[in-house]
């Protein structure tokens, strides 16, 4: 799972930023399950900035994003993202092309309400 969050930082407010967004990558870096963490900002337009983490599963980042130090620290930070989606499938790697696909009816049914052997997805 990768979740990624943009970010429209004033100038003036880059090395506040920058420190705080270094403590909220620590802080996910530090949950079970995160693969890795990381800060970029745009090459194009210096105001905008983004973190982004990978991660197991989305329980994995549930399960961090609930977890006290990241309740404290990265928390406050990730409130203030620009307002879009921000956890995403991984369906292409480098190491594990077509590992995973939503099922076709993912976005109609919630978790633990349907249950079948084979569920076609949205990509067949």
């Amino acid at each position: 799972m990768l979740v990624v969050t943009r970010h429209r930082v004033d100038p003036a407010a880059a090395p506040e930023f920058l420190a705080r967004a270094r403590a909220t990558v620590g802080a996910l870096a530090g949950r079970p399950g995160c693969r890795s963490t990381y800060i970029g900002r745009a090459v194009d337009d210096a105001t905008l900035w983004v973190i982004a983490s990978v991660w197991d599963a989305v329980g994995s980042y549930r399960r961090a994003i609930d977890s006290y130090d990241v309740k404290v620290t990265a928390s406050p930070l990730l409130a203030q993202a620009l307002d879009e989606p921000t956890a995403f499938e991984l369906l292409e790697t480098g190491d594990a092309p077509g590992a995973t696909a939503l099922a076709a009816d993912a976005g109609a049914v919630a978790v633990g309400e349907a249950a079948a052997p084979v569920v076609p997805t949205d990509l067949d």
